[in-house]
């Protein structure tokens, strides 16, 4: 059975206590629009036709997050039909282990009809986008990186980004399809603070192609949107990892350079500020200590060459695997239940468990990355 939300498209904004109520069929780009006409924001997504249901219930990383938290960090309240069909509220006063669970559990629970979020002022205009090298200099431009963001302010958030250039007009034409690594900015403050935070960056190398600019915080989180419609073939393989060593970045570089498909792509996020700051039992969420978060993503417009590009993900994904230390839930594919369980850390798991037999004893909620009763 499948229970179709998708019509369930109610925002409402309250901008004098800065808060939502979102219903759970809307997406991300819906949200955006209703928050940013009073310059508020949910820290939610980096692609704009993601549902932000799914999204806020695996943790939600997007732009905003190092200076607000997580999708899951903005929570208030979330009303829910269990699986013997009541309609709970959950939040900090009632049934908050209900609510200490969603954040970051997924559907495991019931079905979410309607969020209360928590808004923030950013914008409307931002200094945001990417500056653009040339692959084969990827190990010096992350190493550099790293040294960079050590003491850059939480109002930045990044993600390294390797691919083929998309063939897109802001690009120069002899750059269409060419390997290329990029450093994509979101600095969530004054413009004329974020171009100071940002030059040490943008005048490593030079840049190919510097398009970090002010621009609509809208424009920037539409960014991505072309690189993942809806019926391309996808696989994709994650994990977190502490830091970028040498090693960690010698073994990205070598892979990056064996990408073949001009669709493939793999963000690294850059986690820490307020995500971190967060304690680690308030919420299901687990990971926040990581410094990164790699997600491999194989990606093909239809069969042709996605076995290899899948393989590809693979191999990268095992290169890794001595520097793993967790894995967000919203990356995970069907990989097994041993996943699923190092997705929130035996103790999580375990308590996940407990929440899961007072609510949904029988499992009804089962096709998704299932915590059993």
């Amino acid at each position: 059975m499948v229970i179709d939300l998708s019509s369930l498209k109610g925002v409402r904004v309250d901008p004098a206590t800065r808060t939502a109520c979102v219903q759970a069929g809307v997406r991300l780009g819906e949200l955006d629009r209703e928050t940013q006409a009073f310059g508020l924001a949910v820290p939610a997504g980096i692609v704009t036709h993601t549902g932000l249901a799914g999204l806020a219930l695996g943790g939600g990383i997007g732009w905003l997050m190092r200076k607000y938290g997580l999708t899951v960090d903005q929570l208030l309240g979330v009303d829910l039909v269990t699986a013997d069909g009541e309609l709970l509220r959950a939040d900090e006063r009632r049934n908050s282990d209900l609510f200490w669970a969603v954040r970051g559990g997924g559907g495991n629970f019931g079905v979410v009809t309607e969020f209360e979020f928590r808004l923030h002022p950013v914008g409307p205009r931002v200094l945001a986008g990417p500056l653009i090298w040339p692959m084969e200099r990827s190990p010096e431009v992350l190493r550099y990186y790293r040294d960079w963001i050590t003491d850059v302010p939480d109002e930045l958030t990044t993600v390294i980004l390797h691919r083929k250039a998309p063939p897109l007009p802001v690009l120069p034409a002899d750059l269409h399809g060419r390997p290329v690594v990029m450093v994509v900015c979101c600095y969530a403050g004054p413009v004329e603070d974020g171009e100071r935070v940002v030059r040490p960056m943008r005048s490593f190398g030079p840049p190919l192609v510097d398009l970090c600019a002010e621009k609509p915080f809208v424009a920037h989180q539409a960014m991505f949107d072309a690189s993942f419609p809806e019926g391309w073939w996808y696989y994709f393989r994650s994990c977190d990892v502490a830091e970028l060593t040498d090693e960690v970045i010698d073994i990205t570089a070598e892979h990056a350079l064996r990408i073949r498909s001009p669709l493939t792509t793999f963000p690294i996020f850059q986690l820490g500020g307020a995500v971190a700051r967060v304690g680690e039992d308030e919420t299901a969420f687990h990971g926040r200590a990581a410094g990164h978060v790699f997600n491999i993503n194989a990606t093909t417009a239809d069969a042709a060459g996605f076995a290899a590009e899948r393989e590809w993900a693979r191999t990268f994904w095992a290169a890794l695997s001595p520097h793993h230390r967790s894995v967000c839930v919203n990356f995970l594919m069907r990989e097994g239940q041993e996943r699923v369980r190092e997705a929130y850390g035996a103790v999580k798991y375990e308590r996940l468990r407990a929440v899961k037999r007072r609510y949904d004893p029988e499992n009804l909620f089962r096709l998704n990355q299932n915590i059993p009763p």
